[in-house]
């Protein structure tokens, strides 16, 4: 997607931060904060909550570097993935601290824990693809322009538009489809 981090870039952090260079961490920081804070505060709904959840991530990860393996996909993409699984986890968490639940309390946590994954993915969706596919996206659903005035609007053809605004959705119904992230287990867990 277009603001991944070169392959190359992600191979030499990994292996930046096994070596414990702290100075790869500040700027795994610099560059991902932002974003692991977004998609928890998505679904924690909770700043504080989002800001503990973007220190544990990123101390999982300073803890854990060999967690990350460069031939399974970018690492801005696995960061996502584990500040999806470490904020749902604090979502439980946070709901069974309350005390003991019935089955119905417990499908209803399910179905928010579901919900928050659901719009946190999208959220990563949307701002990870390219930015023709956003642009349009956003005039067809925020400014309610059909295709035509899309095109119109981006200075393409008719067909351009639609092409964008359907690759766009496919995309975002992606976050429709994957199957959510279940709780990392105890090797993983940060």
């Amino acid at each position: 997607m277009a603001n991944d981090t070169p392959p190359r870039w992600d191979r030499k952090m990994q292996q930046r931060l096994v070596h414990g260079e702290a100075a790869a961490l500040g700027e795994l920081y610099d560059r991902f904060a932002s974003l692991v804070h977004s998609l928890a505060h998505r679904v924690l709904d909770d700043d504080e909550a989002a800001d503990r959840a973007t220190q544990d991530v990123f101390s999982y990860i300073w803890e854990h570097p060999h967690a990350y393996d460069p031939r399974e996909g970018p690492l801005r993409s696995w960061i996502a993935a584990l500040t999806q699984r470490t904020a749902t986890d604090r979502l439980r968490r946070r709901h069974l601290a309350h005390g003991p639940t019935t089955p119905e309390q417990a499908e209803r946590l399910e179905e928010q824990v579901q919900a928050a994954a659901t719009a946190a993915r999208a959220d990563y969706i949307v701002t990870s693809m390219p930015a023709p596919l956003r642009a349009a996206l956003e005039l067809a659903y925020h400014q309610r322009r059909d295709y035509r005035q899309t095109a119109d609007s981006l200075g393409v053809t008719e067909d351009e538009a639609r092409r964008r605004l359907r690759l766009g959705l496919q995309l975002l119904s992606s976050a429709m489809t994957q199957p959510a992230l279940a709780p990392p287990g105890r090797e993983s867990r940060p």
